[in-house]
Parts: structure tokens; C-alpha cells; sequence
């Protein structure tokens, strides 16, 4: 049984394997020429993938034809070259050839998560009696795709954190926003510093203000909302025990490129017609 069905798996390899340099099956360095045959990197992707959606330790998911020690070796180097942060934004273009992001309208909100093994990104967490925390801030367009993912530790405000979000968001998509943005923001960034990093980035902001019931002022946040749900469906996510930096951010990115590819296929699937079309919601 895969970890994900095979329709959101196939594209997202087929987009890391063009962004990893080719290997033989042997190491041209080796005197003799004749040691064991490298682990191919498909393998290793579907145990990462594993990893990913159970939040299994290394350890754990490793198998005879894999050992957690190689899955380490290669997630080392792929998060040090950005291989997830490459592959969202290819889901990303391609949402937005093929069903349009709605940039018009932005949301941005930060969730917190677990991370008892402390770390580059961890802090104490305001929430869980200051255990290790992990802190993500997304940006999404107005239908809940995500955009641009910045982690920091539990303990960091929100309201700081919007500005690396809507820079990492700016890089993902790159320079294809309108003329008008408008940034929903919950209560939490309702500041002078917010509205005004807002001004400098030529953005509107429409905050909800403190003190004020949430219903009322409900907005246009829910897609960002929806889409942390969908990211805490993801085992790593929910409980982090990595601890350098760029692997948080390399199961992040990762994480949002298969939230992006099932927005994508969902929507088109009512749109358009080919051979492997899901015929219901439910993703196979």
C-alpha cells in the first residue's frame, strides 16, 4: 500500500528526478569498480514519502532495500541543494497554467506544531507547557494553494514572520502578481509594523481587528486556514524530529508540492479530460 496514491506520486517524482544529476550505477572513484550498486533514487523518494505522511523515524521505515543510513546520506545532500523548494514550484507553475492561482487576494497565518527533538528551527512552545515547538507561516492564494512556507520556532510571533513569508511566497511564484493584492491577516497582526511592511510591499491589508468576536470578521483567511489542516494530515509535520534547518524545510516544501499537485488535479478533473482522470474526488 503507498504512503500516497500514485496519481500524486508520479508527477512529483517525475519533477525531482529531472532536478537530480544523473548517476551511475557504480562510483567512478572506486579503485576496483566493483562495490555494491547504488540505491536508486526513486527507492529512496518513496521512503522519504513514507516518512513524510507517517512520521516514521529512519530507522523505522527502512527496508533491505534501503537502509536508514543512505536515506539520511541523500536527504542531506537534496535539502542542501533545495530539491523540494524546485519542486513546489513547478506544482506551483503548473497549477497556474493550467487553473490560475488567485494572487488577488492572500492569506497568511502561522501554525504550531511538535518538535521534541529540538533543533535549528525549534523553540519553546507557547501552547504545549514550553516543550520544543516548530512554528510554520504560509501564505496561500485565495483558494488555499500554498505559496511561500517560512519555519521558525514555536515561540516567534506571527507578526514578524509575515514579511520572510511574503518574500519566500515571491520567490516560489515568481514576478506574475497583479497590480492589487489584498493580505487577510487574523487579529494576531493587527499592529503598526504589520500595515506598515504592508505599505512598503505595495500591498493591502485587510486585518481583523482585536478585540472584535471572530465571526464577525471572518474574511477570506479560510483557505489558509484549510490548507495548514491539509499540511498537519502529514506525520512529519505534526511531530518534527529532525534537526537541521534545511531538512525541516526540504519536508515542508515537499509536503506543500503534494498539497499543490492534489489542488491541481482536483480542480481539473471537472475541467478537462485524459486517460488517468480520477473519476471521483477521492485521489487513487
Amino acid at each position: 500500500m503507498p504512503a500516497v496514491p500514485s496519481s500524486l506520486l508520479e508527477p512529483v517524482w517525475v519533477e525531482f528526478a529531472a532536478l537530480l544529476p544523473e548517476r551511475g550505477q557504480f562510483h567512478p572513484d572506486h579503485p576496483l569498480g566493483c562495490h555494491r550498486r547504488r540505491i536508486p533514487d526513486r527507492i529512496v523518494v518513496e521512503h522519504l514519502v513514507n516518512a513524510l505522511v507517517h512520521g516514521s523515524g529512519y530507522e523505522r521505515i527502512a527496508s533491505a532495500t534501503c537502509s536508514d543510513s543512505t536515506i539520511r546520506r541523500r536527504l542531506k545532500l537534496w535539502s542542501a541543494a533545495g530539491v523540494a523548494e524546485q519542486v513546489h514550484a513547478l506544482a506551483l507553475a503548473a497549477y497556474d497554467q493550467i487553473i490560475g492561482l488567485q494572487l488577488t487576494d492572500v492569506a497568511a497565518d502561522g501554525c504550531i506544531t511538535k518538535a521534541p527533538c529540538g533543533g535549528e528551527k525549534a523553540g519553546p512552545s507557547p501552547v504545549d507547557r514550553r516543550k520544543g515547538g516548530l512554528k510554520r507561516s504560509v501564505a496561500t492564494d485565495a483558494a488555499g494553494v500554498p505559496l511561500g512556507i517560512v519555519s521558525a520556532g514555536a515561540n516567534r510571533h506571527d507578526s514578524p514572520l509575515l514579511g520572510p513569508t511574503l518574500h519566500a511566497a515571491t520567490a516560489q511564484v515568481g514576478p506574475h502578481w497583479p497590480e492589487q493584492v489584498t493580505v487577510h491577516l487574523d487579529a494576531g497582526y493587527d499592529s503598526g509594523v504589520t500595515r506598515s511592511l504592508l505599505d512598503g510591499l505595495g500591498l493591502h491589508g485587510e486585518i481583523a481587528r482585536k478585540g472584535v468576536p471572530a465571526p464577525v470578521q471572518v474574511g477570506k483567511r479560510w483557505g489558509c486556514e484549510r490548507t495548514h489542516s491539509w499540511m498537519n494530515g502529514y506525520g512529519k509535520l505534526r511531530r518534527c524530529t529532525d534537526r537541521d534547518g534545511k531538512i525541516v524545510d526540504f519536508f515542508l516544501y515537499l509536503a506543500a508540492a503534494f498539497v499543490t499537485v492534489r489542488a491541481l488535479i482536483r480542480e481539473a478533473r471537472t475541467r478537462y479530460r485524459w486517460d488517468t482522470r480520477p473519476t471521483t474526488r477521492r485521489l487513487k
